[in-house]
């Protein structure tokens, strides 16, 4: 994946390369597969329009501010939208826009993958926490880390 120059409506951009650290593709991608932009995606790809505080029940473990800042980041990058309702005490839900449902369903897909495979991923994470044990070898009294 090269990057080259493209002419669209008369301006010069840099074609999409995920592998560049130019492309501004990266940023996105480092917020749709953040740790708690992952679930929150699940989550409303699978319950639908939420509001807040039931978001944050629903994707357990995020903080408050976590769950805001996961939030207004998604919505920035066009995946989420946030309905103001304009009402007094305020009320404001997230729907996923969308190409956010695009991405959501490649997403959700992936977490049904791991918990499908969970017992094959954490055997295999079981091995290779054994196979690194077994790598240290004790050498006059220090404890010393193989090389492979």
């Amino acid at each position: 994946m090269n990057p080259q120059i493209l002419r669209k409506h008369g301006e010069d951009m840099l074609a999409a390369d995920v592998l560049s650290s130019k492309c501004p593709s990266r940023r996105v991608l480092s917020h749709l597969t953040s740790r708690w932009g992952v679930l929150v995606m699940v989550a409303l790809m699978l319950d639908g329009q939420q509001r807040f505080s039931t978001l944050r029940r629903r994707v357990d473990g995020v903080s408050e501010r976590m769950l805001a800042q996961t939030l207004q980041a998604l919505e920035a990058d066009g995946i989420v939208q946030r309905i103001d309702f304009k009402t007094v005490p305020p009320h404001v839900e997230y729907v996923l826009t969308p190409i956010g449902h695009e991405a959501a369903e490649k997403v959700t897909a992936l977490a049904g993958w791991a918990e499908d495979n969970l017992d094959r991923l954490l055997a295999a994470a079981q091995s290779g926490a054994t196979r690194d044990a077994s790598n240290i070898v004790q050498l006059s009294g220090e404890t010393h880390t193989e090389m492979s």
